[in-house]
């Protein structure tokens, strides 16, 4: 079996990620270009692992699009973390030789769900939520809170032809990333019954001869990040304090009766909150906001100090960048510099030194001493400090 390109390009595709795999270089096919009936699954077997430097670019997307979320106001953004607990399936109905699709993104050649699909299912979730004809709840029991005018400002109006009438909603979504749980796409089998009483060839009977079709998922235990954002000033005043709420119970009622993707009425797409995802992320979220404020407060620091330093006069400056750059931050301030030209450092500017010393010493109450009353003047630490920097005064 061969993929269908040039012999150019090669015939060793094991480190492209599963949809190139899958749409470009799908190994099914044989030398006359005829398809290897008996060989789909072993083809398809072939594009499942997400090499590793796949799994980064996935890891990279998911991150980007966090990150991005962040840089929005609380007020005006969603984020709901989620696990798949059946397979999960979407753009089954594009043509592929497997007579199954899968939709990927391009160019990344990842698996995705469309945000205008999580849209589609949230607004049904929404519109189910209504309040019943008889007065009674909707199927998600307190979706009551949720109105037609509330899903009108949220999701948009559009009149049935699709022609008259047509208004955009204050919700935007996300595409979502599934991330499989073992770094790896998944194979499901459907087995087509009546496929003659189907085509219209014959009655419905139990004596056909079924042909299974293997078809690409996400294995469940993927792991989904929803993401959404809203244009609070398109809302009323009571919905735009509340839409965050809203949109929980729809997504509750979706991962509870609806699903996402395709083959959701047999089961597949189905989802379940994971609580401790969302916790982890939250707690991420934390600290890159603290990092953030202590990275802003860190830079108006630096700008003050290159303000101040504007204004020095060169051995000043000096000075302050020395006590910048050294080790030991909780050593006193005249100590350092003292220690400093005892070793040599600053010795071109010795007596401005010994001036701003003593100009520093005078204004701290006891660091300046020009005589001794200890027993022992030796051991006087402030007295032979002043002692030193008289002496780099006068030139000594």
């Amino acid at each position: 079996m061969r993929a269908a390109v040039p012999d150019y390009v090669g015939a060793s595709f094991a480190d492209c990620p599963p949809g190139h795999l899958f749409g470009l270089y799908f190994p099914v096919w044989k030398d006359d270009w005829m398809i290897e009936k008996d060989q789909k699954s072993a083809a398809l077997k072939q594009t499942l692992a997400l090499p590793p430097h796949t799994q980064e670019t996935l890891a990279a997307l998911r991150d980007r699009q966090t990150l991005l979320l962040d840089a929005l106001p609380e007020a005006a953004r969603l984020s709901i973390e989620a696990q798949s607990t059946a397979p999960f399936a979407t753009g089954l109905g594009m043509e592929h030789p497997l007579e199954n699709g899968f939709a990927f993104l391009n160019p990344y050649g990842l698996a995705y769900l469309p945000g205008s699909s999580i849209k589609g299912v949230l607004r049904r979730a929404a519109e189910e939520l209504l309040p019943s004809p008889a007065g009674g709840r909707g199927a998600g029991g307190e979706g009551a809170c949720w109105t037609e005018e509330a899903i009108t400002a949220l999701f948009g109006l559009e009149s049935e032809d699709r022609q008259k009438e047509h208004t955009r909603g204050a919700l935007t979504f996300w595409d979502a990333l599934p991330k499989p749980a073992k770094n790896s796409m998944g194979m499901e089998v459907m087995t087509p019954h009546y496929g003659d009483y189907y085509k219209g060839e014959s009655t419905p009977h139990d004596s056909g001869q079924p042909i299974p079709i293997v078809f690409l998922v996400v294995p469940e235990g993927a792991a989904f990040s929803f993401h959404l954002t809203c244009d609070t000033r398109r809302l009323p005043e009571p919905l735009s304090a509340s839409w965050q709420d809203l949109m929980h119970v729809a997504f509750e009622h979706a991962f509870d009766w609806l699903g996402f993707g395709a083959k959701t009425a047999v089961g597949y797409g189905a989802m379940k909150w994971d609580d401790q995802r969302e916790a982890t992320v939250r707690k991420e979220r934390e600290e890159r906001a603290s990092q953030a404020l202590q990275a802003v407060e860190a830079k108006r620091l630096d700008e003050e100090k290159k303000a101040a330093r504007a204004g020095m006069s060169p051995v000043e400056r000096a000075i302050q960048e020395f006590l910048d750059a050294r080790l030991d931050k909780n050593a006193p301030e005249i100590s350092a510099v003292i220690g400093a030209v005892k070793q040599g450092h600053m010795a071109e500017h010795k007596v401005a030194v010994a001036e701003w010393l003593r100009a520093r010493m005078q204004a701290e109450k006891g660091q300046w001493k020009e005589t001794s009353q200890a027993k022992k003047p030796d051991k006087d630490r402030e007295y032979q400090n002043t002692s030193l920097v008289m002496r780099w005064l006068r030139g000594e």
